[in-house]
């Protein structure tokens, strides 16, 4: 698919980062776009600036949906169907995801539960809900965003990651399924699997809010107690520091992952396109996930350890863990 003028393409998690990178690119080709989302404030404000760059005829349309609810994205695809007037699409990127950074031992089953669900359940449901529109195209293209956490399970040997890698890998392993699959049954019909490295967007910041966190600065005295509790247990002396500032710490997580990443959302959808343009079934963001890559397959045994770390830091411009 060299070119997205006419085409139709469904984004889930529009609503911020990598999401709304991908619709305003898409738009500003000449492509229609729907784009689902579950905080209403952020879809509305990637609609305004689609808009407000889109050319004349093309068409962008949100949709309130909870991925990892089944009859929630039913609803999506019908709805998508309907005020697009459309009998197929020809782009489906299953782009929705949290984290949590939970521990499955001793953690929050609901909340291991909810990012397992979204990231692994949401690429799930949609490819099932939209894959015999993607077949009804001429030519059509399935992008699955996987992670560098669906082939490297941590983002340090201090974090706790067990919910969003696994469902990462559950991603990655069902696309490439999907490559041999597609290629026999329905060869038109192309499979991408996206492995971001480390991208600036609010995917800190949102977890929260999908969760159903209150904001940073309004975390209650239980929760900051366990967050003093874990930050102590990797080493570092919290004497001293009050709960507000810990608040605050946790408020400044969310927005330095934003702020402060070598690879921008905007940077990341271009590559992604360019990825879907060029055909290729498997697609590293950033510079940080082609040095992690080579890492892992060269060095698995110590992909765990912190000499691995202090490797991929002096190798590039990883700074999380």
């Amino acid at each position: 698919m060299k070119d997205f003028s006419g085409k139709l393409a469904v984004i889930t998690g529009g609503g911020t980062g990598m999401g709304r990178a991908l619709a305003l690119q898409l738009v500003a080709e000449g492509c229609d776009v729907a784009i689902c989302d579950v905080i209403d404030e952020n879809m509305a404000e990637t609609i305004k600036l689609c808009q407000a760059d889109a050319p004349q005829g093309v068409r962008i349309t949100a949709h309130k949906c909870d991925v990892s609810n089944e009859a929630d994205v039913l609803r999506f695809r019908d709805e998508v169907v309907a005020q697009h007037n459309r009998d197929h699409i020809n782009l489906l990127f299953n782009n929705a995801g949290i984290g949590s950074g939970v521990s499955f031992v001793d953690g929050p089953r609901d909340e291991w539960e909810r990012t397992f669900n979204i990231c692994w359940f949401g690429v799930y449901y949609c490819s099932r809900a939209f894959i015999s529109l993607l077949v009804a195209s001429d030519e059509g293209h399935l992008i699955n965003t996987s992670s560098v956490n669906g082939f490297w399970a941590t983002i340090g040997p201090g974090s706790l990651h067990t919910a969003y890698s696994s469902a990462k890998f559950a991603v990655k392993g069902f696309t490439e399924a999907l490559v041999t699959d597609l290629r026999r049954t329905a060869p038109h019909v192309k499979v991408s699997v996206v492995m971001p490295g480390y991208i600036g967007t609010s995917i800190a910041i949102n977890s929260g809010k999908v969760m159903g966190k209150p904001d940073p600065m309004d975390t209650p005295a239980e929760q900051v107690a366990a967050m003093r509790r874990r930050i102590e247990k990797s080493g570092k002396d919290l004497t001293g520091v009050t709960d507000d500032q810990i608040r605050g710490m946790i408020k400044a997580q969310g927005e330095n992952f934003r702020d402060n990443a070598p690879t921008s959302a905007t940077e990341a959808a271009n590559m992604m396109l360019q990825g879907v343009k060029d055909e290729r079934w498997r697609i590293l963001l950033g510079e940080d996930a082609e040095v992690l890559d080579k890492m892992v397959r060269e060095s698995p045994e110590e992909a765990y350890e912190e000499s691995f770390i202090k490797r991929l830091r002096s190798q590039s411009s990883w700074t999380l863990g």
